[in-house]
């Protein structure tokens, strides 16, 4: 491998996407080249800064209502308007082009501003770590039990939110317990659920987030929001299955606790 082809595959190589043979190709090449070092070196500290939770800002709700309300005026106008005649066709009309630009502008900017940012790698990176610290002896359970009603109640008093559980037995998602973890220094449930072999780890805590899927390690990561939680779903199971549990989980009602 030569160090052109070794520098326009570095951001593939540090986001774990390149095939097994061409990542051992880098890293054959990489501890010899102290050029090709330096610019790994140097991509990796722009993603950790680029990372930081402090660089994301939330659109204000006041920008937000303003974008809306400037959508729904231009429409009105559009739809009050008199037809006009056009005297040549409107692919030939600068006027049309412009119009049409200034409105893909605003809708584009109007979506932009509810597009969740993408969770920091950082926080990937500790969910694939708590999930392959789990897979070890001893690590897996703190409750351990198939029965919702014995889990729920387990994490009373333990964290200040109340997780769904939810048995998914029936679906072929059997829950095997729970346990507490820790995810950027919070306290966050952790329910278990298993697809013949694989272990699926479920992270949950309070707050809103958009659907994300994400491969990190050869895991697949999938978020997604159920009732009020943002809901990490961790496993190497394959992600078509992954994102059935998901969905299977997301849409299920959580039962009211038995005692």
């Amino acid at each position: 491998m030569t160090c052109d082809e070794a520098r326009q595959l570095l951001h593939a190589y540090i986001d774990d996407e390149l095939d097994i043979a061409t990542a051992l190709q880098m890293d054959k090449h990489l501890p010899g080249c102290p050029r090709c070092r330096r610019e790994l070196n140097a991509a990796q500290a722009a993603r950790r800064a680029v990372a930081q939770p402090a660089l994301y800002y939330p659109a204000a709700t006041a920008l937000r209502d303003r974008m809306q309300q400037a959508i729904r005026s231009e429409a009105e106008k559009m739809q009050a308007a008199p037809m006009a005649r056009i005297p040549r066709p409107w692919w030939k009309n600068p006027m049309a082009f412009s119009g049409l630009a200034a409105g893909l502008l605003l809708v584009i900017s109007s979506a932009l501003l509810y597009l969740s940012p993408a969770a920091p790698s950082g926080q990937v990176d500790e969910l694939v770590a708590s999930h392959v610290r789990s897979l070890e002896a001893d690590h897996l359970l703190d409750v351990a039990s198939t029965d919702q009603h014995t889990v729920k109640p387990w994490f009373d008093g333990k964290l200040e939110f109340a997780p769904p559980v939810i048995d998914l037995a029936p679906a072929g998602f059997p829950l095997i317990g729970g346990r507490l973890d820790y995810l950027e220094q919070r306290k966050v449930a952790a329910l278990i659920y298993r697809r013949n072999k694989h272990v699926i780890n479920l992270f949950i805590w309070p707050g809103d987030a958009s659907p994300q899927t994400q491969v990190k390690q050869g895991y697949n990561l999938i978020r997604f929001e159920c009732k009020g939680m943002i809901c990490w779903a961790v496993s190497d199971l394959n992600t078509a299955e992954l994102q059935q549990f998901a969905d299977l989980f997301a849409a299920q009602k959580s039962p009211s606790t038995r005692f």
